[in-house]
């Protein structure tokens, strides 16, 4: 995974399975979440905000749920639409994606990029790294096309073992 500052350059290679400055990477996309919000004329609530800061706490998914009890026990609220409106609007901002797989969700750590990624989804610790998946997307694109249909959305999950959980050093 790669971390980018606000002007868009990359600061530093890093993935959810690999060690790296998390506060930096952390700042850096709420940094361009705002940016990306303001450009769009989107507003980043207090609990759109803080809902989107408990998603880049670290490199894993959450479910709606999980995420509810956080903003409850800070006092935003305890019923499921607090969490679910924050969340969609964050999904719709390209701010966070959905993780069909566990039910779940993930902040973007290409945010206001336009890019195709592959989630490698950890079955052990849950943890998920965004992969490119530019070559996956163009032969996707490639097999409807010859098909006649157009794909509109395409959300590509793998399942395996980060490099902790094999016991990797």
């Amino acid at each position: 995974m790669l971390c980018y500052n606000i002007t868009g350059m990359r600061t530093q290679d890093t993935n959810a399975f690999q060690s790296h400055d998390h506060a930096a990477c952390s700042s850096d996309a709420l940094a361009e979440a705002e940016r990306l919000c303001t450009q769009k004329g989107a507003r980043l609530t207090p609990v759109r905000r803080r809902t989107l800061e408990i998603l880049l706490e670290g490199h894993r998914a959450l479910g709606a749920y999980e995420v509810l009890e956080r903003l409850s026990a800070e006092g935003y609220g305890h019923q499921p639409p607090v969490a679910y409106r924050a969340l969609d609007f964050l999904v719709d901002q390209g701010l966070v994606h959905r993780i069909r797989r566990l039910n779940a969700f993930a902040a973007c750590v290409h945010p206001g990029e336009a890019h195709a990624p592959v989630f490698l989804i950890c079955r052990s610790c849950d943890a998920v790294a965004e992969a490119p998946g530019q070559l996956i997307r163009a032969a996707a694109e490639e097999a409807a096309h010859a098909l006649g249909f157009e794909i509109e959305r395409l959300n590509v999950e793998a399942l395996g073992l980060c490099p902790t959980c094999k016991g990797a050093p």
